[in-house]
């Protein structure tokens, strides 16, 4: 009886963004923690890193997420 389970085939139409590696792949084949997604798209995929720092800079300027009390 096997320990681990085999893990799952990736769907197809589904793309990540491999942190390790810095490919693009269809359907997940690195693990969750090395991998952005799932996009819509291979081009979404391939600027995952791009909107990242986006966002990043975007939740910076939130004052929702700053640590100063806020003036209601």
């Amino acid at each position: 009886m096997a320990l681990f389970k085999k893990r799952a085939a990736g769907k197809p139409g589904e793309w990540y963004y491999c942190l390790k590696h810095g490919t693009v792949e269809e359907g997940p084949e690195c693990r969750a923690a090395d991998r952005m997604g799932p996009y819509a798209t291979r081009e979404e995929a391939g600027h995952a890193m791009e909107t990242a720092r986006e966002r990043n800079e975007e939740w910076r300027h939130d004052p929702r997420w700053q640590n100063e009390p806020r003036e209601d």
